[in-house]
């Protein structure tokens, strides 16, 4: 059973020289640097809280007393924050370090049995809840390592992965092969045990490791398909500082959408006898217009994001990671969709689910009609919610925009059932569809 997320030891990379960005970083570590009035490194913090994370380690070393002052245990921020200082080794031509493996094997004795690890150079807006799950599966397949992947046929550094038929089948940094079009996009996962043979004090890169474990079939590939940005260098760097005035600091109107029979359709379950979501991959089919619709939407100036209760897997209808396959695979279908945000959880689910995936049974703020999944969102993006709807084909969709202070569209028709649960809630507009709701959307008028 996966572990909860605040129970996930997270360990940031945060030792590096920074050379390459030369007088930006003469009085400050790579992770300060100032972006709109905050550190770098507060950026890809925020996505790790909301992801659930609380426990971190910092590998520090080149200027770690700026980082300490800064970011101190951490509690402030309500994570708690320990740290593992790199000794700075002295060679001919200055500061040596021991490069990001042996950094780790400094910290092993702060190491927990499994942890996640990422870089403060770098923001990686990926589902994190993902990277556990496929991890703590993967290990019980015998893998010792998960390693995130982007596919990049060299657009964003030199391609070193060699990923075929659903599998990570090679990786290596020092030499270029031609079937090599992914990249490492910087979050992992661990298991200790993979650092317990190497000597304190032995200068090595991470890399060396995730090789000889890519070679010995140990190293499970997931790839996402998020970009990712990292501040190496100075074009970089300035490239981020205009990605955050965008994102955080300029507030953009949304439209939050429920998924299951308003972008795609709905389900007959054979064993429930029932209505349903899809549950295969080959069960979710899009509605008519939801592409076109989603894609107006945007053209219009909006956000677009699904959010969306799917408790499938703690019913133990299908597993966790089917839900986030499925999800993936909207987003392919529907390109203009910024982001899915689901809820997995349910109350009571089933035996089979408690076996299977416990975790995901129980109360949550996320689950709508609660509004957690819209507060998600407005969180990691600049939203104008006065200027934003929520879409959906269900008396919880329509309570849960109204919570967020969100204009509503139902689509459907409005049955007395469902009078009746909404009370005195009413939608904005009725629709007959997702291209009638973002017709009216956009323009304030009924589709003709």
């Amino acid at each position: 059973m996966m572990p909860k997320m605040s129970d996930i030891q997270v360990v940031v990379m945060m030792g590096g020289l920074g050379r390459r960005l030369g007088s930006l970083i003469s009085d400050c570590p790579k992770p300060m640097l100032p972006v709109s009035g905050k550190p770098f490194f507060d950026y890809e913090l925020l996505l790790l809280k909301l992801a659930g994370f609380r426990r971190f380690l910092f590998c520090t070393g080149h200027m770690s007393r700026e980082i300490e002052s800064y970011y101190k245990d951490g509690s402030h921020l309500d994570i708690s924050i320990t740290y593992s200082k790199e000794p700075e080794l002295q060679d001919g031509s200055g500061v040596k370090l021991l490069g990001t493996g042996g950094a780790l094997r400094h910290a092993y004795d702060k190491l927990s049995d499994d942890f996640l690890l990422v870089y403060a150079d770098s923001f990686m807006d990926i589902d994190y809840r993902e990277v556990v799950w496929r991890y703590f599966k993967a290990k019980e397949e015998g893998f010792s390592s998960l390693m995130t992947l982007l596919k990049n046929n060299g657009d964003y550094d030199k391609s070193n992965v060699i990923y075929k038929d659903g599998a990570l089948k090679l990786y290596d940094k020092k030499q270029e092969l031609s079937d090599m079009d992914h990249i490492d996009y910087g979050v992992n996962m661990f298991s200790r045990q993979v650092f317990a043979g190497r000597d304190e004090g032995e200068v090595f890169d991470l890399g060396d490791i995730q090789h000889e474990l890519s070679l010995s079939g140990r190293l499970y590939g997931l790839v996402v398909t998020r970009r990712f940005y990292e501040i190496g260098r100075v074009e970089p760097y300035k490239e981020f500082i205009s990605y955050v005035k965008d994102r955080f600091e300029d507030k953009k109107k949304a439209v939050f959408l429920d998924r299951d029979g308003v972008l795609n359709e709905i389900v007959y379950n054979e064993d429930t006898e029932q209505l349903d979501s899809p549950l295969r991959l080959s069960e979710l089919k899009l509605l008519p217009g939801a592409a076109r619709a989603v894609a107006e939407l945007k053209s219009a100036g909006y956000h677009v994001f699904v959010v969306t209760n799917q408790p499938a897997a703690a019913k133990g209808k299908t597993d966790l990671g089917t839900l986030f396959d499925i999800n993936k695979k909207l987003m392919e279908l529907i390109p203009d969709i910024d982001e899915v945000f689901m809820c997995p959880h349910h109350p009571v689910g089933s035996q089979k689910g408690r076996e299977r995936e416990g975790e995901l049974i129980c109360e949550c703020e996320c689950r709508k009609p609660k509004d957690g999944l819209i507060r998600q969102a407005t969180a990691k993006y600049a939203i104008d919610s006065d200027s934003s709807y929520m879409v959906g084909d269900s008396h919880t969709d329509i309570i849960c925009g109204r919570s967020a202070k969100l204009k509503t569209v139902f689509i459907g028709s409005l049955k007395c059932d469902t009078c009746k649960k909404l009370g005195d809630i009413s939608p904005d507009y009725v629709a007959l569809d997702i291209e009638d709701a973002a017709s009216y959307i956009i323009s304030g008028r009924m589709r003709t």
